[in-house]
């Protein structure tokens, strides 16, 4: 039988949360630690406080919810020579650099692996721009490092006082998430870099991020850096070859809040995802009124930038330090979808049960006021500024990102106006 620890950082330090047990992911199961259980606070909402393990199927929904998914994933196990089913194994691998605080060892933790940064030239970051999921699958394995998603990204370190990057190594935590360009869908990093700037423009929180350019401006040469909301360096309590350590905030995404499977991301018929994702904000948030009106804002957003890909693990619960309060995490993951031919034209949530997307409008969230438990009056005002306040925002989004030299954003911008009819 296999023992896997979990512990997670609180205020610095880490502290023993529990284990999980088995031969493997479809027996393993987890269980809280008497001493954890005394706090009063589970890590999970899907995971409430128990004596009793959970079943297989819980423990799964939680921890694999941790792990990469798809090429990645599938690269991942070939270079760590596991099954890619196996989600034990690549958790066993990668759990000591996961989002938010928690980090899972096989071992019982009494031996610290060195931790460490080291620094990446500019050819190096060149080399993850241009190989994709592949070269950061090679990164992530080498620094146990696990994201969640299906694009390649990898967890690094940026002083940006020196303008310098970092591999995390051991357990050292990343400041930045860092993506590569998609093989098949081209200039998807100036695409999200323009989505956010345009949420961020209509008020929206959005997850700070910036374009990395390595010599060339095309896709090969090009990364998205985005700012880890769950990591807090204005609090650093220690250095790493003089670089301050930023501290982990804990945060999981609204799957696995729900307990729900990363492969059922994807709302199918007779599932009502946005009750469900409204009702969780409602019961867990420390300011419910505030995060049910930012969490209105992100999915009629989603709508009328055509961002199709809007499925529940792009949503997330942000903890704070000592547990004590839950915030709706700032957006992450902004595309328009619709501008590329490979895209489909379904949400990934329903709205008042529709999933096309060119019959969802004014009316159609208006009529999804009781799955939301807003008032039709407050959905129709937040529609309202958020249409009318699009163009400029866009516009403007757009101009910003021309002047820092990415000539695309201009065509990309007229590419979203008119598949999404702005």
């Amino acid at each position: 039988m296999r023992i896997l620890h979990v512990y997670i950082e609180l205020n610095g330090l880490p502290v023993s949360v529990g284990r999980i047990r088995g031969n493997s992911g479809t027996d393993a199961v987890f269980s809280y630690d008497p001493d954890f259980l005394k706090r009063e606070i589970p890590i999970s909402v899907s995971l409430p406080l128990q004596r009793e393990p959970f079943s297989a199927r819980r423990t799964r929904c939680f921890f694999e919810g941790l792990l990469p998914e798809g090429f990645t994933r599938r690269s991942v196990a070939q270079w760590m020579h596991v099954d890619e089913n196996d989600y034990l194994s690549i958790l066993a691998g990668l759990g000591k650099e996961c989002l938010g605080a928690i980090r899972i060892e096989e071992e019982s933790g009494n031996k610290s692996e060195a931790c460490a940064y080291e620094e990446l030239s500019i050819e190096d970051v060149r080399r993850l721009a241009a190989e994709g999921a592949t070269r950061s699958a090679e990164i992530v394995v080498k620094s146990h490092l696990s994201l969640t998603g299906a694009s390649g990204k990898v967890g690094l370190y940026y002083d940006q006082a020196e303008k310098k990057w970092y591999q995390p190594l051991g357990t050292a935590p990343s400041t930045h998430i860092v993506k590569q360009s998609h093989v098949r869908l081209s200039n998807i990093v100036e695409n999200e870099q323009l989505i956010l700037r345009t949420a961020a423009n209509l008020g929206i929180a959005v997850a700070k991020s910036f374009i990395i350019h390595t010599g060339r401006m095309d896709d090969a040469g090009i990364l998205l850096a985005t700012e880890r909301y769950d990591r807090d360096r204005l609090h650093t309590v220690k250095n790493i070859g003089g670089l301050p350590v930023p501290l982990r905030l804990h945060q999981e995404d609204l799957g696995q809040a729900l307990g729900i499977v990363s492969e059922d991301k994807y709302e199918k018929p007779g599932e009502h995802y946005l009750a469900d994702v409204f009702d969780l904000v409602k019961r867990v948030s420390s300011d419910p009124l505030r995060d049910q009106l930012k969490l209105l804002d992100v999915m009629i957003f989603d709508v009328l930038i055509g961002n199709t890909d809007n499925h529940i693990k792009n949503l997330s619960l942000l903890y704070r330090y000592d547990l004590q309060e839950i915030r709706l995490a700032p957006a992450y993951d902004l595309v328009s979808t619709l501008i590329y031919r490979e895209g489909t034209s379904e949400m990934s949530i329903a709205v008042a049960g529709v999933r096309e997307w060119e019959k969802i409008n004014r009316s159609t969230f208006a009529a999804a006021s009781s799955e939301v438990g807003i008032r039709k009056e407050v959905i129709l005002r937040e529609y309202d500024r958020l249409r009318q306040g699009l163009p400029e925002a866009l516009n403007e989004a757009a101009e910003e990102l021309s002047d820092d030299g990415f000539q695309n954003a201009g065509a990309i911008k007229e590419a979203v106006v008119k598949a999404c009819r702005i």
